[in-house]
């Protein structure tokens, strides 16, 4: 892996999610509940704060579970739930050291199909069809793993130009377009919520 992402809008961050399989599945772990580029910032963080150029699946996995929640806490905290997040990063390493040797990137690597990918993403804890079938997308357009059957797989993040998630941010525009549509689904979310009242 080596490529150039845009998802944290900043070029360590962004560095490190390009290079690093286990930087990317942590930044998609932690986008939930806080902005994508706070989240997609978070696995450069957490490498700095451990003193080291990437993370290491058997490093987190075997750390203290108090000391790990206590270096997601640090000011500024990685996460609006350090503690939950902590735990869920270290349960995901702990299943890519069990079944994968602590290789992320073999989640994807030498995989027949699109639907294999994505049942092999929502195995990972913290994953759910949702959240895999996001990555699954990410890893088609911007990654260039692209098993057969990858785009409906990924159902409507597959889709080119969607604009739907961080799959497709190469930059500041399409950033704002993902943005503007998810305000969309959340308006539209809410008005249904309403109209059943």
């Amino acid at each position: 892996m080596d490529v150039t992402l845009h998802l944290a809008q900043d070029p360590a961050a962004d560095a490190l999610l390009g290079r690093s399989a286990l930087a990317a599945l942590t930044g998609m772990l932690l986008d939930q509940q806080i902005p994508m580029e706070w989240a997609f910032k978070g696995p450069r963080t957490i490498a700095d704060r451990l003193g080291t150029d990437d993370l290491d699946a058997h490093e987190i996995a075997a750390m203290d579970p108090e000391a790990f929640a206590a270096l997601l806490s640090e000011k500024p905290a990685v996460h609006r739930y350090p503690g939950s997040m902590a735990k869920r990063i270290q349960q995901l390493c702990q299943y890519l050291v069990e079944h994968y040797d602590g290789d992320a990137e073999a989640v994807w690597r030498e995989v027949d199909s699109g639907a294999e990918l994505l049942r092999r993403l929502e195995d990972l804890p913290g994953f759910g069809k949702q959240k895999a079938q996001i990555f699954l997308a990410l890893l088609g357009k911007r990654l260039g793993v692209a098993p057969e059957g990858w785009r409906e797989a990924a159902g409507a993040y597959g889709e080119p130009e969607s604009f739907r998630s961080v799959a497709d941010i190469t930059g500041p525009e399409s950033l704002a377009k993902v943005r503007a549509h998810k305000q969309e689904m959340k308006a539209a979310a809410k008005a249904a919520k309403a109209a059943k009242r």
